[in-house]
């Protein structure tokens, strides 16, 4: 259920986040943008893992009769005494599960111990009660055992996992990292990766307007709108807020971003490998659009395509287009650097995509 959740969860929820992270820091480094996606996983698995599976049916556990709360604080350390490695396995799980929860506190959130404690007892709380009121009214009775040492064993992992994360960020000194430049000389990850942030950031921006539009003629012509007349507006709808969503981040912004698309700004990139200018600006933008355009109409065959292009040429098809020297106004092949002059250096590995 987690994994099936992933995919929807990630597309409502990794943007917000990536741009709150971006404007905390100044820059997202890739290993960032896996945290936040393997974080909102582990969100959902663990919601999953304390609350499915759901009741069905008319009688069973949580629809005639419920599960009986456990109220007594430690009584866990009498079922360990008892029932030996089971129930021992049993705590070092409800450890073990938010764990997780404090190193992302600690590595991704940065959220100093005081708070981290708060989030991880807040978290417990709620799923505690969530099992104690039977999904908060939704079922007549609890269907999941609320028990009050799981609050004290999962905040104890919370503390764990926050431990391990400021361990892991004195042992590789990553807190500290200082903001790279903006390269004009991105690889093929931080290229695919942008391209599919600003893919997901033209769908939100194609979506949106064109169900306003689609339900406002649907309210405003009521029947009349019948369902031939709403799939043609539908399609002409997506089109044109598809197609201005699409020059808008690809072709507007890096125009005059210096070559940085929404996505390149996050991951500090411009798609602009040489000074160009006038024309050969223009038609570099021209072709780069339209490769994108068949890229995302096409992921499949496209981008594998492009893909090896770009392993055996080392540049996309686009980047071919001459260069216009700022000095001297003569073509050229010189690289941009960060400031827009030729670069010499390339940035540090360690804090950058590659």
């Amino acid at each position: 259920m987690a994994v099936l959740l992933w995919p929807l969860l990630s597309l409502l929820l990794s943007v917000p986040v990536l741009v709150g992270l971006y404007r905390r820091d100044g820059w997202l480094p890739l290993a960032t943008v896996f945290a936040v996606y393997a974080s909102i996983l582990y969100a959902a698995g663990l919601v999953c893992f304390t609350l499915y599976p759901l009741p069905t049916g008319d009688s069973g556990p949580g629809i005639t009769y419920g599960m009986p709360p456990q109220w007594v604080p430690l009584n866990s350390i009498g079922d360990i005494m008892e029932g030996g490695l089971k129930a021992a396995l049993q705590v070092l799980f409800n450890v073990v599960l938010f764990v997780p929860l404090g190193f992302i506190a600690r590595t991704l959130l940065k959220l100093k111990f005081p708070l981290a404690l708060a989030l991880s007892f807040s978290a417990t709380c709620l799923i505690e009660t969530a099992q104690l009121t039977g999904l908060f009214g939704v079922y007549p009775f609890a269907f999941r055992t609320f028990d009050v040492d799981d609050i004290l064993w999962n905040t104890l992992g919370g503390v764990v996992g926050w431990g391990l994360g400021h361990l892991a960020l004195r042992l590789t000194r990553r807190e500290g990292a200082v903001m790279p430049p903006v390269t004009h000389r991105p690889g093929l990850v931080r290229r695919a990766v942008a391209l599919w942030t600003d893919a997901m950031i033209i769908d939100v921006c194609a979506v949106v307007p064109r169900l306003m539009v689609v339900i406002g003629l649907k309210m405003l012509m009521g029947d009349a709108f019948d369902d031939n007349l709403l799939v043609r507006v539908n399609n002409i709808v997506w089109v044109t807020c598809y197609g201005a969503a699409f020059v808008v981040v690809e072709v507007v912004v890096p125009w005059l971003r210096d070559g940085s698309t929404p996505a390149g700004m996050f991951y500090r990139m411009s798609c602009e490998t040489r000074k160009r200018t006038g024309p050969a600006r223009a038609a570099f933008y021209a072709l780069r659009a339209a490769a994108l355009l068949i890229v995302l109409r096409y992921p499949l065959l496209a981008a594998p395509v492009l893909a090896a292009f770009y392993l055996v040429a080392r540049q996309m098809p686009y980047d071919f287009i001459p260069a216009i020297s700022a000095a001297t106004g003569e073509g050229g092949q010189a690289a941009l650097g960060p400031e827009g002059a030729e670069a010499t250096e390339d940035i540090p590995a360690a804090a950058t995509l590659q």
